[in-house]
């Protein structure tokens, strides 16, 4: 299977920066560090770096007074490629990253609940980390009426993928969070199939009428939990996210 795409360095940098701030991590008014220092521990140019700090800029995140340096706006918008990634760090926070594992395009299981109008759907079964560490089996299924993504190059960010390849731009997501086990086809890099797991199902739309994709994200609770702030709702930023706890 092809790797996917990773997002280019300075978007990398823009989305660990985006969810220390949500996190909390970075406080609300904190200096960042000088440039070439902040360079120095990201790992990149300063040349990259500034390409960051520019986005989180027009986003809203930070604020850059001249001669004094850059500034954390937490009431901004959390507008990250992966704002509906909820999966952190126990401490908060942490870089998304994919690794496909599978895909392809198939009939729609009878176990699977309904959402698109197609009997098709492409599959995609990844392993998920938050920096280098694993921490979740998901697999997702996109409705064939919404378009066939089992071919072709892939971004880290399927939404951001399907909104390039396919014009499709996820807008609502219904995420339902409980407890169950691991799946069979469980990656060795996470627990073994059958241990007891955090569990999201996710409903998502790109517009009006029935859901498009369905996901399952089993998630290794001793590496990571399930995070939404109500905050982000009640500003009316981002995507819209509901969550059902069952």
């Amino acid at each position: 299977m092809p790797a996917l795409a990773a997002l280019p360095k300075h978007m990398q940098i823009s989305e660990i920066l985006i969810r220390d701030i949500t996190a909390g991590r970075l406080a609300e008014g904190a200096r960042l560090p000088p440039e070439r220092d902040l360079a120095v521990q990201m790992g990149t140019s300063v040349g990259t770096l500034r390409k960051a700090l520019a986005h989180l800029t027009e986003q809203g995140l930070l604020h850059r007074i001249q001669g004094s340096g850059n500034y954390v706006r937490r009431g901004g918008p959390a507008a990250g490629v992966y704002a509906m990634f909820r999966l952190e760090r126990l401490g908060g926070g942490g870089l998304p990253r994919a690794e496909m594992l599978d895909r392809g395009f198939l009939a729609k299981p009878r176990d699977l609940p309904e959402f698109g109008r197609s009997p098709d759907a492409t599959r995609f079964r990844r392993l998920r980390y938050l920096d280098d560490r694993p921490i979740a089996a998901e697999e997702i299924w996109l409705d064939a009426g919404a378009g066939r993504l089992d071919e072709g190059p892939l971004s880290e960010s399927l939404y951001r993928s399907y909104a390039t390849r396919l014009g499709l731009t996820i807008t609502r997501a219904e995420d339902r969070v409980r407890l169950a086990p691991f799946p069979d086809w469980t990656p060795a890099a996470l627990p073994a199939p059958g241990t007891l797991a955090g569990y999201v199902e996710r409903f998502a739309w790109g517009g009006p009428g029935m859901p498009v994709e369905y996901s399952r994200t089993w998630f290794d609770g001793t590496s990571a939990h399930y995070v939404q702030r109500l905050n982000e709702a009640a500003q009316g930023t981002g995507p819209k996210t509901e969550d059902i706890h069952e």
